[in-house]
Order: C-alpha cells, then sequence, then structure tokens
C-alpha cells in the first residue's frame, strides 16, 4: 500500500497501479487457505464492528431486464495504528446474455482507496476476487455450520445446481478446506454445461472427486445430496417443496433467489449479514415479506464463528445465505495488491495524478 500519512506536513506523491486478471490469478492460487482464513478475519471484523459496508447499489437498465450493475462500497479496517486499513469499491456486472456467446456472465473491477488521503493507488481485475471471496465464504460456512450444529461427520454428497465458474470455485475451495466427495451431483439447466461441469470434475483438475452424477432434476439432485451448492443466475425462487429437503441437508445458497419463503422457513437460517441479506427480492427477503418479521433467522455466520449462535442438530435443512460483503473483496484485493507489490512486479501508472498543486504548477 502507497505510503502515506494524515494531518499536516509532505505526503508522498499518491501512484496508481493496474493489477490485470492473470496476476491475481497468480497470487490466489494455490492459496486458497489463506484465502478463507483472510475472509474468516474479515468477517469476525465486521461482527466486531470494525468495518463500514454500506447497502449495495443496483444499476438496472429497462432495455436489459436480466441485467445489472453492482456497486459495493466498503471501508476494512487495521490495526491500532491504522496499518493494513483499505478502503474502496467494488463495480461488479452480472450480464447472463454472455454465456451464449462464450463470454462468463460476470465481469469486475475493484478500486483500492488510501485511508489516509482518500487517493484511489490501485485497480485490479476482480471477477477472480468476487469469485475467491465468494468461494471462501462457502467453504468456511461449511465447514463452521457443519461443526457447529453437530455432524458426526462431514457430507460426504455434494450437489451442484449451477455449472458455472462460482461453482468451479466453490468445488476448488471446499477441496483446499481439506472435503471429500464419495458423490459429486450436478444438475444445469444446460445440459452441455452440466456435462461440460463432469468432464472437468472427472479429469481431475479440482480434486476431491469421487463419483460424478449429472442429474435430470433439481429434485432428484437435491434429495440426493448432503451439502448442496446453489450457485445460478436465477432471478426468482423455483425451488418450492420443503419436503426435497426433508432429510437436512446443509444448503448453500449463494446465489440467493433459488429457493421458495415456504422452503426457507421450514429450515434453520444463518446470513452473512441481516440488513444487507433482506433486501432486492432474496429468499430470505421474501420470507420475511411473507411473515412480516425476521423471527425465522437464527444469527450470522459472524454469530457463528464465535460460538454466539449453535444452530441445532440435523432435524431441519440448514441455509446458509451469503449477500456478499464488499469488506471481504476488499480483504482479498489487498491480499493481491500486497502479494504484487513485494514482487516488485507492480505496474504503475506514470503521472496518472496530474493536478497535484494546489495553485498549479511553476
Amino acid at each position: 500500500m502507497p505510503v502515506s500519512q494524515s494531518g499536516p506536513g509532505p505526503v508522498a506523491r499518491p501512484t496508481f497501479a493496474v493489477i490485470p486478471g492473470a496476476q491475481v490469478n497468480g497470487v490466489l492460487r494455490g492459496r486458497e487457505k489463506q484465502v478463507i482464513d483472510l475472509v474468516e478475519a474479515a468477517y469476525r471484523l465486521h461482527g466486531a464492528g470494525g468495518t463500514v459496508n454500506p447497502d449495495s447499489y443496483f444499476l438496472r437498465f429497462p432495455d436489459r431486464p436480466d441485467a445489472r450493475i453492482i456497486a459495493l462500497p466498503a471501508s476494512l479496517g487495521g490495526d491500532a495504528d491504522g496499518r493494513g486499513a483499505v478502503d474502496g469499491i467494488k463495480w461488479i456486472s452480472s450480464f447472463p446474455g454472455n454465456v451464449a456467446s462464450g463470454l462468463p456472465r460476470a465481469s469486475a473491477v475493484l478500486i483500492l482507496n488510501d485511508p489516509a488521503t482518500g487517493y484511489p493507488y490501485a485497480c485490479l481485475e476482480s471477477s477472480v476476487i468476487s469469485a475467491a471471496r465468494t468461494a471462501a465464504s462457502a467453504a468456511l460456512a461449511a465447514g463452521a455450520l457443519s461443526r457447529a450444529r453437530g455432524d458426526a461427520s462431514r457430507p460426504r454428497r455434494v450437489g451442484f445446481i449451477g455449472a458455472g465458474l462460482i461453482g468451479r470455485f466453490i468445488h476448488t475451495y471446499l477441496d483446499a478446506a481439506g472435503w471429500e466427495f464419495d458423490e459429486i451431483g450436478v444438475h444445469d439447466l444446460k445440459a452441455e454445461h452440466a456435462q461440460q461441469f463432469q468432464g472437468y470434475l472427472e479429469r481431475g483438475r479440482g480434486g476431491g472427486v469421487g463419483r460424478v452424477v449429472v442429474h435430470d432434476t433439481a429434485e432428484g439432485l437435491i434429495r440426493s445430496s448432503d451439502l448442496v451448492v446453489l450457485a445460478t443466475v436465477a432471478g426468482s425462487p423455483y425451488l418450492h417443496d420443503p419436503s426435497w429437503f426433508s432429510h437436512a441437508p446443509l444448503v448453500l445458497n449463494v446465489s440467493l433467489r433459488d429457493l421458495a419463503p415456504e422452503v426457507v422457513l421450514s429450515a434453520v437460517n444463518v446470513v452473512d449479514d441481516v440488513d444487507h441479506c433482506l433486501k432486492a427480492d432474496t429468499s430470505v427477503h421474501l420470507a420475511e415479506q411473507l411473515t412480516g418479521n425476521r423471527d425465522f433467522l437464527s444469527g450470522t455466520l459472524c454469530d457463528v464463528l464465535t460460538g454466539a449462535v449453535r444452530p441445532e442438530a440435523g432435524r431441519r435443512p440448514l441455509v446458509f445465505s451469503p449477500f456478499g460483503l464488499g469488506v471481504l473483496d476488499l480483504a482479498v484485493g489487498r491480499f493481491v495488491y500486497d502479494a504484487i507489490a513485494r514482487s516488485g512486479e507492480l505496474a504503475v501508472t506514470d503521472g496518472f495524478f496530474d493536478e497535484l498543486d494546489r495553485y498549479g504548477k511553476s
């Protein structure tokens, strides 16, 4: 992070760096355990009030109703002297139509700001950062929730609904966290996408692979899975029947809008942040609208991590719904920036800021 200071006196001239996706991938690949630890630390700091994480802002388009771009501003505190603090914003688009043309659905950038001067000092390609923090959050939650409700052993059958990049990253992070599966189920509305994900798993790129089964229906996958990963682009619920979940699986509701309120209300529910998650017609928001209260929530993932909340043993499904916090992106983005800066490979744009003299250059 650039050297800067608050208060009177000379301040280092601000610099600006651009970090492309290849460098981001180079830092994060193979460091999944470290990223999970970073995400856990950010959740704990957020729960302790050491962050600022305003509402996300959705830019929507009347002529493209399925597309959106979301702004996630945030501030992540550092130590008592302010070291390690960072402010910033993620600007992430979701254009589902991209998939048909071979492009990924999501693209993103992350801007990091110096908390002492406010100057932005880096722009990072952030689709990978976003996927990594999402997957790390899911893997962290899977382990913490499984332990907290007293599962005798980790689930051995996992099912992925949605066979895209996020599903792939979640599998990679589960593997890095030590999960092993006897069976991996896959279901996607596009049969070719499910088959491609099956091929990826069977080639052993992600490790932790048992038998891989492609399911024709969501019901078949859910009923045969102890851990269900929802990673789709669904805009409204399509999983309506609570009986599909009667075997009390652990559900990572990553895409947020797959579950009908009836399923949510039949489950034990944990979120990443209550106020963030209960908005924008997420499944838990729809449940709140239906009941007029939030009594169906047990608490947050931070509550589980600190032991303040212990979900009941597996008589009901346990659902984790993460809205996605900007502070997680900042934690991972700062980690990437620091690693590249230490390596000496930071691509700084000379003279990015030109008007740095209050009354002009003499």
